[in-house]
């Protein structure tokens, strides 16, 4: 509510709700947006939409390792003060220096990125805004189609800070170290990669054959939406409402993946994927050899049973969060196409969706009953559900 201030008494944002909305989603690093004409607002609120995104990006991270965890809820042990649970060492034992290291890191990735879309051509105003959404996976731009309209190197400059930005950063301290050994090994982080590769191919094979598109220019736009997408970032380098049917279900697929843990992306986690894998392994496993004794592991390390289960809980919980947030939101008079992506694209912490909040759309059209229900899907989906739903069950407990 802080964040909209400056939006509602600037006027640039007249509607409350209006303004809420688009404060919320900066920081929860969601992308999503009601401004019909992004160019017209001044210079100060385009920064001010950049910076709630760079701020709210870092938060989250900071909210993991440092605060989360006392919670013992959920996939937040997915990364603790002590390291992940999946195999990233100790980085420091203390939370300060944990903190001193993430910002290092963080401010790196920043100012790399600004120096490098300065020199493809971009303003230095553009650059910093575009940093910041980058970094933060928030997809915030200041231009009304997105980088639709920018460059191939501009585009394939943020495609690689976008997968950055997707990535455990504690991964990032120890490339910083060169321990590329520690990266590799992460299996979290081989199949993010691979994800992105795999899904890639398919939808630049697809556009290429039936799209129209040509060779490197269906490489491109597919690898950009790819990326963006599974790290809930939300730039758009092409409208994929007009894209063929293969890809855009593709596309909406990837909407439910999500980024690494420990990063500034959202959406389930690739690490609860693998869990939920090697789960239905064991049980299938103990059903046909009922003697043996399995364990479910994630980087050579055995995964206790409780965080097993959490992430089955999580998955189902995320669902059945969808299921009833588009009944909700039918109820407003919204199509069911429309209704069910803005609940999926705003608890991912994606940005846009499809029908009419597709890439080139925004969410203005929406009631402000809305605008406010997805303002606190956003909220909901940053927290990762479980940490809210334990703080509304604690002052029960007790009964």
């Amino acid at each position: 509510m802080v964040g909209a201030l400056p939006y509602y008494i600037s006027g640039a944002i007249p509607g409350f709700f209006d303004a809420l909305f688009e404060s919320t989603s900066g920081f929860t690093t969601t992308g999503s947006s009601i401004l019909n004409d992004i160019e017209s607002l001044p210079k100060s609120m385009l920064f001010w939409r950049a910076l709630t995104h760079w701020l709210g990006g870092m938060g989250i991270i900071m909210l993991m390792v440092a605060i989360f965890p006392f919670f013992k809820v959920g996939g937040i042990h997915l990364m603790t003060a002590e390291g992940s649970l999946f195999g990233v060492d100790k980085i420091k034992p203390r939370i300060i220096n944990v903190a001193k290291r993430l910002w290092i890191i963080y401010v790196i990735l920043t100012l790399s990125e600004t120096l490098l879309l300065k020199l493809a051509g971009m303003s230095l105003f553009d650059s910093v805004c575009h940093s910041f959404a980058t970094v933060a996976t928030g997809g915030f731009s200041t231009q009304n189609a997105s980088l639709i309209n920018d460059s191939p190197l501009v585009q394939y400059i943020v495609i690689v800070f976008m997968f950055l930005s997707g990535v455990n950063f504690a991964l990032h301290y120890y490339g910083l170290k060169l321990n590329i050994r520690e990266i590799w090994v992460n299996e979290e982080f081989r199949l993010y990669a691979m994800l992105i590769m795999v899904i890639s191919a398919l939808i630049a094979g697809n556009l290429y054959v039936t799209g129209g598109k040509g060779f490197f220019t269906a490489i491109r736009e597919s690898l950009f939406q790819v990326v963006s997408i599974i790290t809930c970032t939300g730039f758009a380098s092409a409208d994929y409402e007009f894209w063929p049917v293969f890809a855009k279900c593709m596309l909406f697929l990837t909407m439910f993946l999500g980024a690494c843990t420990g990063s500034t992306g959202g959406g389930i986690k690739i690490a609860r994927f693998v869990l939920l894998y090697k789960s239905m392994v064991m049980v299938f496993k103990k059903m046909m050899f009922r003697n043996t004794v399995t364990f479910v592991t994630m980087n050579h390390k055995v995964i206790e049973e409780r965080f097993v289960m959490s992430t089955f809980t999580f998955v189902m919980i995320y669902f059945l969060t969808i299921c009833i947030g588009t009944m909700v939101l039918s109820t407003t008079g919204i199509d069911l196409h429309t209704a069910g992506s803005s609940i999926v694209t705003t608890l991912g912490g994606i940005g846009p969706g499809f029908g009419k909040v597709g890439p080139v759309e925004n969410f203005y059209s929406l009631s402000d009953f809305a605008k406010f229900y997805l303002s606190f899907n956003m909220v909901l989906g940053r927290l990762e559900i479980l940490p809210f739903l334990y703080l509304v069950y604690l002052p029960f407990s007790k009964y």
